[in-house]
């Protein structure tokens, strides 16, 4: 099991109806929609994920199950060559 911590950026691993921040515009976050954990909930099993434009500016805060993300990696990890 892969751990998640505060800052993590995760992708969505099924579609997320929520709210437009800071509106009340229904919004679909689609599958694979990337955000950043911006608070932990009971050691992990649930976060507070931050979705931002290009730009920075806040579009999603979503409290999201941890089976509901996947945490994405930009650094190349110790292989096992076979």
């Amino acid at each position: 099991m892969n751990t998640i911590n505060l800052h993590d950026t995760v992708a969505l691993l099924e579609d997320i109806k929520t709210y437009q921040f800071m509106t009340n515009n229904s919004i679909v976050l689609p599958k694979g929609q990337v955000g950043t954990v911006v608070e932990i909930y009971q050691n992990g099993e649930a976060y507070e994920v931050e979705f931002s434009d290009k730009n920075g500016q806040t579009y999603g805060l979503v409290t999201l199950k941890s089976e509901q993300i996947i945490c994405l990696h930009y650094e190349k990890p110790c292989l096992t060559v076979l």
